[in-house]
């Protein structure tokens, strides 16, 4: 008879503790939508123009500044990654002499759940562009219908 109510308990705490993580991620991914719009010159320019809604002149005014701006946060990006990745590599040389077997086993471990989580996260950006609001603008940052062909031009 004890064992109802303590397993109701345990079920009920299992069922908000799944609930709570799965708002947890929602949120944040909704949190950082916004940050994702300039991590590529495509997505920088398409969230541009999606958010101030120019009329043609306007477009053709700003597009240089828009061009150069865009390739600046990219080459930007670029850079990060490439020192990052050389610090890293740096990083591990230096400690790697100073982990057990069983320290550097684990550390790859790691290393490998990273890259299969970023391959995954790449497969999973590709795979939801086609439904994210911005696909909408073309690379001019006009609007086309969604049941329409998209222009040559856009991905």
């Amino acid at each position: 008879m004890k064992a109802k109510p303590i397993l109701l308990v345990i079920v009920t705490l299992i069922i908000g503790f799944i609930l709570g993580m799965l708002t947890s991620a929602q949120l944040r991914y909704q949190r950082l939508k916004p940050v994702r719009v300039y991590f590529s010159e495509e997505r920088f320019r398409e969230g541009f123009y999606k958010t101030i809604e120019p009329d043609e002149k306007q477009k053709t005014e700003i597009e240089k500044i828009i061009e150069k701006y865009a390739k600046l946060n990219s080459g930007l990006q670029g850079n990060f990654r490439k020192e990052l990745d050389s610090n890293m590599k740096e990083f591990r040389k230096e400690i790697d002499s100073k982990l057990t077997k069983e320290q550097l086993a684990r550390l790859k471990e790691m290393d490998e759940r990273r890259q299969e989580m970023i391959r995954h996260g790449r497969r999973d950006r590709r795979d939801s562009s086609d439904n994210n609001d911005m696909r909408s603008f073309n690379r001019d940052g006009r609007r086309f219908h969604p049941d329409s062909a998209p222009s040559p031009d856009c991905k």
